[in-house]
């Protein structure tokens, strides 16, 4: 048989300047030591060692977990002699980084393979670029605030809109911003009356401090039920369509965005409302995060208007006629596709249209949402996963599963339930529930095309077979 054998990068790279020079200077070494050896590709994302299928060194430093591979008893393709001579660059380029390891002498890798090989799927497209916070987390890729646990945010008035979190600091995309649990939380309850006399009970069991956190907060419907009213102004459901719904100390003052900068969701495990970043936020900007149920301006304002009692002037509402014409009319197309691409019927028979609707929705979404459609673009991907591992096309649904996982951890966290299922889906596509009710398709995971440019990999990736 034979045994394994590699260094793993331990701590793994940043994306920081510093790391990705010296990665860079390595690869050079590596390119320049076997420039005229046909045996060593050069691909668009990564140097190839045509010796074994998952020896690879990425472009991309941060993805990087091991250089390895299992040495047969008879080497005759000097896999050994390859692995021995990268070890010993790395080392030269990264010193005790570089984690040097051989299973046949009982010193096993630093990481497990399964990583190893969602890392390695990550080479074959690059990552979307990302703005730097600080000048440290640019050169060195670590950001000292985040670090130090300050807070990213203040509570403030804000112009037109009484009281709302703004910025401390830059914020990055798909950084957490705030975790927090509920003071209480409701079901939808028909009557006021009812529903006044249940946040009374609830109320006396808070602390007094929290008790006037809750009175503070803004009130839409004033009169003879305050409680109610401040519950109906500022309770977030507490997942996606649920009929309960929580009230916060901080996250009920954050104000609405039909162009939000940022995303909250539930945590049914830990129990608590998280607020994550969507795009790049600056120093001094408001906080926001969508109300609506999406649709046109109209309809947005009249949800906006009946639910909340104010009148929508975010920065898309606010547009001149011909542009928020042109803005409804992408959330028409938004609508449109998204039903037609939650068709069974569609999915079961007619499913290269149906992806060809999920690579134009997510051109749509692109325009629309400009950057900050984190939770929408995580939709899109499970969506196209579906697609693909109804028909058995593990290949492809196992790609369309990692890009939903990276959506979805990056505007709900690692740690949410949605998340991790996902990440199940991703490592293994086969446990979905509709695997297979047609195999027209039929691939096997690790049938994902190599060497393809990012062109060609999105060509492969969206037409279906």
């Amino acid at each position: 048989m034979g045994s394994y054998m590699g260094f793993d990068m331990v701590p793994r790279l940043s994306e920081g300047l510093v790391h990705k020079q010296n990665w860079q200077k390595f690869l050079n070494a590596i390119k320049e030591r076997y420039q005229n050896d046909d045996q060593v590709e050069v691909k668009p994302n990564y140097i190839a060692f045509k010796a074994d299928p998952d020896l690879l060194l990425p472009f991309e430093c941060h993805k990087f977990l091991r250089f390895g591979a299992m040495i047969p008893n008879e080497d005759s393709s000097g896999l050994r002699n390859y692995i021995d001579t990268v070890s010993r660059v790395a080392g030269v380029s990264f010193g005790s980084r570089g984690y040097c390891w051989n299973e046949g002498s009982g010193v096993l890798g630093f990481y497990a393979w399964d990583d190893v090989k969602r890392s390695i799927r990550s080479y074959e497209q690059f990552d979307e670029p990302e703005m730097p916070t600080t000048i440290a987390q640019l050169v060195l890729g670590t950001d000292p605030i985040s670090e130090l646990g300050l807070p990213l945010y203040k509570a403030q008035p804000v112009l037109g809109k009484g009281q709302g979190l703004v910025a401390r600091f830059n914020i990055a995309k798909g950084q957490l911003i705030i975790s927090e649990k509920p003071f209480f939380t409701t079901s939808k309850i028909a009557s006021a009356t009812t529903m006044e006399k249940q946040m009374a009970i609830e109320l006396r069991k808070l602390s007094k401090n929290a008790q006037r956190q809750f009175l503070s907060l803004h009130n839409n419907f004033p009169g003879k039920q305050p409680f109610s009213g401040i519950v109906r102004t500022n309770a977030l459901p507490c997942g996606s369509e649920s009929p309960i719904g929580g009230v916060y100390p901080t996250i009920s003052r954050i104000n609405h965005s039909c162009l939000p900068n940022a995303h909250n969701s539930w945590n049914s495990e830990s129990g608590y409302e998280n607020i994550h970043a969507v795009r790049f936020i600056s120093a001094g900007e408001e906080i926001t995060i969508p109300y609506d149920h999406g649709g046109t301006s109209d309809e947005r304002r009249r949800y906006l208007k009946d639910a909340f009692g104010f009148d929508c002037d975010c920065s898309i509402c606010s547009r001149q006629p011909t542009e928020l014409k042109q803005s409804d009319e992408r959330r028409r197309q938004i609508q449109r596709l998204d039903a037609a691409i939650g068709d069974g019927l569609r999915v079961m028979y007619s499913p290269k249209d149906c992806l060809r609707d999920c690579r134009v929705l997510l051109q749509v979404l692109e325009e629309e949402y400009e950057g900050s459609h984190g939770a929408h673009l995580a939709r899109l991907y499970y969506d196209a996963f579906q697609v693909s591992i109804v028909h058995g096309d593990q290949a492809r649904a196992g790609v369309f599963a990692e890009r939903s996982y990276r959506a979805r951890a990056a505007c709900e966290g690692e740690d949410n339930p949605e998340t991790k299922r996902i990440r199940i889906l991703m490592e293994d596509p086969k446990r979905h529930g509709s695997f297979g009710l047609s195999m027209k398709w039929k691939s096997l995971k690790d049938q994902v095309p190599r060497g393809l440019s990012a062109y060609g990999f999105e060509g492969w990736l969206w037409t279906g077979k």
